[in-house]
């Protein structure tokens, strides 16, 4: 939710800034005015009549006693004429604050003025690439293709069971999936300090729309019959664990990290990466999520949190390269986006693994979710104000999976084990 006394003030900024997601997005902002208007005269006419009314209420006992007939039918008719129009003021309230939230929902966060423009992945700006591709001396193949010729990786089954998007693993490749999201939980608590947090996997609609998954985006993830949601990331409980609460200066930054399956129905993805597990209804991530003060912190504390999950690409030595995103590809929730793309040979290119986006106060009031600054001499009781957060993928763990898989292949077809992995497979070294 933004905050309509700011788009009030300087409604140009927020014109601006919506049309560089999409041109004539600032539209929105003359709409939000008109519903502002209506919002506030509603309010002034039901208090003034509600004045009206409680005025004249005390004056009709009064005329009562004194036997005035004529003054008490007028002050009788004076307080009726005041009711209808706190009824009427009461419904015209109500559907303008209800359309002016619609709008506000539906509204994307404003990027940066350091996010360049564009209109989709095109217009995304390199900004760092880490090692050299492997060379191969005979053809690399597609992991679906390792992992089928290795008979761990199961297409054909997980289909009969759940439809086209699933996949079941099985043997060392399933320890291979279990290793790699123990070795980056490992990494992002024991060196990055983030707390490691079992969260829920479903969550009413309120938390969906504090992250802004709803309403904007429903038909992304999957609903239960009884109106609960399966999370499409952590993102969404870890963030919400913050919500509706004011959080002490010294906790902050707050840093949580998750291994949690995600959901998502991948609605407008038709004919997308159908082969493999580039882009399944269930997968795996390992999510960082962070919570600090302020806009200077925040933006500090993204460079951070992508830095930790460079380290993982780093450690299993997975050449990679970090985007930043323009203006019309980034999340519905971002003010400024890196994407990691690592390398996979069977496609010859990069493939997103992982995003880190600085959402500024989006979602905070969204969730109303803040924090106290610590009091002293000049203001010794602070007003609470509303948290920033992040949110990155630390990382998601099946494709990282596909990424060793095709990374690592032998000419055989094995599979080779990055060292770092191998501690946790009994010290296993090769996939056959």
């Amino acid at each position: 939710m933004f905050d309509i006394r700011a788009i009030r003030e300087n409604p140009d900024a927020f014109r601006t800034a919506w049309n560089r997601r999409k041109p004539g997005l600032g539209d929105a902002v003359d709409d939000i005015l008109a519903h502002g208007t209506a919002l506030r005269k509603a309010l002034t006419d039901k208090q003034d009549a509600e004045s009206v009314r409680n005025a004249n209420s005390k004056l009709i006992g009064q005329a009562k006693a004194k036997g005035d007939e004529a003054e008490f039918e007028r002050l009788r008719a004076v307080v009726a004429e005041a009711k209808d129009t706190i009824e009427a003021a009461g419904e015209q309230e109500d559907e303008a604050r209800k359309l002016l939230d619609e709008i506000l929902l539906g509204l994307p966060n404003l990027p940066l003025a350091d996010v360049p423009e564009g209109e989709d992945e095109a217009g995304n700006v390199a900004e760092k690439h880490w090692s050299t591709p492997r060379g191969f001396n005979f053809e690399p193949k597609d992991h679906s293709d390792l992992g089928e010729a290795l008979g761990l990786m199961d297409f054909e089954t997980a289909a009969k069971m759940s439809g086209s998007r699933f996949v079941l693993l099985r043997g060392a490749l399933s320890r291979l999936e279990r290793a790699l999201a123990s070795f980056m939980l490992d990494v992002q608590t024991g060196e990055h300090g983030y707390e490691e947090t079992t969260p829920p996997f479903l969550v009413r609609s309120d938390a969906m729309v504090g992250t802004g998954q709803l309403p904007k985006f429903g038909e992304d993830s999957f609903r239960t019959t009884d109106d609960m949601w399966l999370i499409a990331t952590s993102e969404i409980p870890l963030t919400n664990s913050v919500r509706e609460s004011i959080l002490d200066a010294r906790a902050l930054p707050k840093r949580m990290t998750a291994h949690t399956p995600c959901f998502r129905s991948e609605a407008g993805s038709a004919g997308r990466d159908t082969k493999g597990m580039i882009r399944l209804h269930q997968f795996n991530k390992v999510e960082l999520v962070s919570i600090v003060r302020d806009e200077e912190e925040g933006l500090a504390e993204l460079e951070r949190m992508t830095v930790c999950a460079e380290t993982i690409l780093e450690r299993l030595e997975l050449p990679y390269r970090r985007m930043l995103l323009c203006t019309g590809d980034m999340g519905f929730g971002a003010r400024k986006t890196y994407d990691l793309e690592v390398w996979l040979p069977s496609q010859d290119t990069y493939r997103e693994i992982s995003s880190c986006s600085y959402c500024g106060d989006f979602q905070a009031r969204r969730m109303n979710a803040r924090w106290r600054p610590e009091a002293s001499e000049d203001n010794p009781k602070p007003k609470p104000e509303f948290v920033h957060t992040l949110n990155g993928s630390g990382l998601a763990v099946g494709r990282t999976l596909v990424a060793v898989l095709e990374n690592y292949q032998q000419e055989d077809g094995s599979i080779a084990v990055p060292k770092v992995l191998q501690p946790y497979l009994g010290g296993l070294e090769v996939i056959k």
